[in-house]
């Protein structure tokens, strides 16, 4: 909207050609480009051959009034901004003219200081608005879940049957498999989408901290509280809270959060003051927590209150197929992001990433496509180019059941040597030393059992 230059567009609609001139002339004095109409229909025109960051328009105009006019600009364009003018001006007017749509009612005779400081609101409102609107088209880009496989598909259809209730989920998974993605793929397919997501995590925050993380405090409450501190409840208020690694939490924090889902409501640390909310509450957890049940660690009405829903995320091991849309996906990501042409991997190098265990899950995948998009300086991937430790792995695993000593002695040097040199990072004088082996035997013994370095 805004001209090649930056200044801002801005046209004036008003059938005195004495407003007009005045109007432009302050305008263009501050660098505003600047364009005219004298009536309804002309502005409508004009509409539809360009587009303005601003509209000051005159409520008494011939032929098409005011009133009708800002009623068609916000019909066909609902974000733009009006700003109402009239020498005539009553609060029915104004209020009518809000109730359109208009940014702001002002009255004339104008005055520079008048003009310029309702047109630089209007110009702040509207660039906090389009930041606000690309803000959230990249989180929805960036919250995409990737892969094809059978789990996957399972997983999108449970996330679209729980997503528009209000009902309490506890999503289950290792470190990595994405289990902040499909909590935030619930907020988002849900009606408090617009609300804020809160995230919580449990194993991040010390024992000690974690009530006044969870529920603010009162100024003086402890030591250094020197102020009002509100916590992640009150912020979630009529969203989302995620407690990520919810089994993490102290015993104490954990009937406290019983209490917050029984009650929506909750005190402040410091505090004989209730706090009412309206959250919905998701959990995760990477541990049994019907073991830690067992242990005493984890009370079991708060289970049952958190585990309305359950979501079992599945290890990257699980979806091997998928390895190859996702590594085009963070491929692509990064590369857009770093400025980089992208670089796919060959035939050879998917293959090697099929057969790696991936212990770190989608983490430890996108942080490897990262790293090639930033430092590989070639055209493709090779499986040369892969960490060790995923072109170590050969497409044939070993036989679950050997046949004979002989093969089960190979089968347990193989995996020996594979990770002590893992242990020291491919270094083979260095991983002969930890094993008690010269260089030369180790070579020879690498070269008899296939391991490669």
């Amino acid at each position: 909207m805004s001209t090649s230059d930056g200044a801002a567009r801005v046209l004036i609609v008003d059938d005195e050609p004495n407003v007009r001139r005045s109007l432009q002339g302050i305008l263009q004095d501050e660098g505003f480009e600047v364009e005219t109409a004298s009536s309804g229909e002309e502005c409508l025109g004009l509409f539809d051959r360009r587009s303005f960051d601003a509209v000051f328009l005159d409520i008494w105009l011939p032929g098409r009034d005011g009133m009708e006019v800002l009623k068609q600009i916000k019909d066909r364009r609902p974000g733009q901004s009006v700003i109402m003018i009239s020498g005539h001006g009553t609060i029915e007017a104004a209020v009518r003219s809000t109730k359109l749509g208009a940014f702001d009612f002002i009255e004339k005779p104008l005055t520079l200081e008048k003009v310029l400081l309702v047109l630089q609101h209007a110009l702040r409102l509207q660039r906090l608005e389009e930041e606000n609107r690309s803000l959230k088209d990249l989180v929805r880009r960036q919250t995409v879940m990737i892969g094809s496989s059978v789990p996957m598909q399972a997983l999108r259809q449970q996330i679209d049957y729980a997503a528009p209730t209000e009902a309490r989920v506890l999503i289950y998974g290792e470190n990595g498999t994405g289990k902040e993605l499909v909590a935030r793929l619930l907020h988002l397919k849900s009606a408090r989408h617009n609300k804020p997501f809160v995230e919580v995590n449990c194993a991040a925050i010390p024992d000690d901290l974690i009530e006044s993380e969870l529920f603010g405090s009162s100024k003086g409450a402890y030591t250094g509280a020197t102020e009002e501190r509100q916590g992640k409840f009150a912020a979630a208020d009529r969203g989302t809270i995620f407690l990520d690694e919810v089994g993490d939490m102290s015993l104490k924090s954990q009937a406290k959060v019983l209490r917050v889902l029984e009650e929506q409501r909750f005190y402040p640390v410091g505090s004989n003051e209730a706090v009412k909310v309206n959250v919905r509450t998701i959990a995760a957890t990477n541990q049994d927590l019907e073991e830690r049940i067992q242990s005493g660690d984890f009370r079991e009405d708060l289970f049952f209150r958190l585990n309305v829903i359950p979501f079992q995320v599945p290890a990257l091991r699980e979806r091997l197929e998928d390895i190859p849309e996702l590594y085009d996906y963070f491929m692509d990501r990064y590369s857009r992001r770093y400025g980089r042409p992208p670089k796919p991997a060959t035939t050879e190098a998917l293959a090697r990433m099929r057969g790696y265990g991936w212990p770190g899950n989608v983490r430890e995948l996108k942080n490897m496509v990262e790293r090639l998009a930033i430092m590989h300086r070639e055209d493709q991937v090779q499986a040369r180019d892969l960490p060790r430790s995923v072109r170590w792995n050969r497409e044939k695993p070993e036989p679950a059941d050997p046949q004979t000593l002989q093969q089960a002695r190979e089968a347990f040097e193989r995996r020996f040597i594979e990770g002590k040199l893992q242990e020291n990072g491919g270094n083979i004088s260095r991983t002969a030393a930890a094993i008690g082996l010269q260089r030369s035997h180790l070579h020879r013994k690498m070269k008899a059992l296939k391991v490669r370095a």
